[in-house]
């Protein structure tokens, strides 16, 4: 056997094969060709599946009870609805001199309503606004921050500031409820005279229901055409 042997270990251990048997490796330009086109397949199939259902969620807001065109006006305000922003600003003159805005923030809170059992069955949204009346470019403003609940408004503090706020912690007053309870049915009275009610109240959350419909379309919108760029 030992002459059968021999021309078989030449064979295998001769300097022409040995490379490819013993040294051969893999391609890697071949490899990283792959992984890339693996990696590629995974994102594109994840982009699609995000824009799917980011469409669908368009579509059903749109099939469901789509927002309104908001209202530019409300009794004598003018309403600007700071499209993508999460408030709104109303204003109006009253009188000769004041120049009454309001700043509503979208709904930013919530209470628990018990219903006739005593057991907690909704809730009342809540909307913080805040009026600033000024009388002239140059004059301190009083601001008043409020609380706007489905169909009544309720005064939180109010106090007079200077026009350019360059106070860091100025003093704001007591709380309202800590007042005299003659000061704060005037107080009332005072926002009465100035469309500043229930009525503002009812119509804000109508407003904000519609805005945060709205807002929401509006970033799905944004998100689905950010996945889209290329």
């Amino acid at each position: 056997m030992a002459w059968l042997i021999r021309p078989l270990r030449r064979t295998l251990f001769s300097p022409s094969l040995r490379t490819p048997l013993l040294h051969q490796h893999p391609n890697p330009t071949s490899f990283s060709n792959s992984r890339n086109y693996i990696s590629d397949m995974r994102k594109s199939a994840f982009q699609d599946n995000i824009l799917r259902l980011l469409r669908k969620e368009i579509q059903y807001e749109h099939d469901h009870c789509p927002p309104k065109q908001p209202t530019t006006r409300f009794n004598s305000f003018t309403v600007d609805d700071r499209s993508g922003e999460q408030w709104i600003r109303l204003k109006r003159k009253f009188g000769e001199k004041e120049d009454i805005t309001i700043d509503v923030t979208m709904f930013d809170g919530s209470v628990p309503v018990p219903d006739s059992g005593q057991v907690q069955s909704d809730e009342q949204l809540h909307i913080t606004f805040i009026v600033n009346i000024s009388k002239g470019d140059d004059s301190d403003v009083l601001e008043i921050v409020c609380s706007a609940w489905p169909d009544t408004i309720e005064i939180q503090k109010f106090y007079v500031r200077g026009c350019n706020r360059t106070a860091n912690h100025p003093y704001i007053g007591p709380e309202f409820k800590e007042l005299d309870e003659q000061l704060q049915d005037s107080l009332y009275e005072f926002l009465e005279e100035r469309s500043i009610n229930d009525e503002l109240a009812i119509f804000l959350h109508e407003y904000m229901k519609n805005k945060d419909k709205t807002e929401f379309i509006r970033w799905l919108q944004t998100v689905k055409s950010h996945i889209e760029k290329k």
